[in-house]
């Protein structure tokens, strides 16, 4: 698993991401863990948004342009979404059947 270290903000929520389908594709990256969240940082939608800052690959595949499904802790949930301390984010495209 990759990690991450955000900057000594004093904070200390940790997180697990995780990428499915064409999104860790395009990232070529499929876990991640989060050891200290930057300041500020408090809903799925703001990881979201964190991640995009990245640079242009992860602002192509997760901006908000793009149709994505997020979850935490194995649940479908909205942007808005306040994170917990050692959550897991996943992202994935919407998913069809047929």
């Amino acid at each position: 698993m990759a990690r991450h270290l955000g900057p000594c903000t004093g904070q200390t929520m940790q997180i697990d991401l995780r990428f499915f389908a064409s999104v860790r594709e395009a990232l070529n990256v499929a876990e991640e863990r989060v050891d200290a969240l930057p300041a500020g940082i408090t809903t799925v939608g703001d990881v979201r948004e964190w991640l995009c800052a990245r640079g242009p690959v992860w602002a192509e595949t997760l901006g908000p342009q793009r149709s994505l499904r997020m979850a935490l802790n194995h649940t479908m949930v909205p942007a808005s979404t306040r994170l917990t301390q050692g959550c897991e984010v996943a992202f994935f495209p919407p998913v069809t059947g047929g």
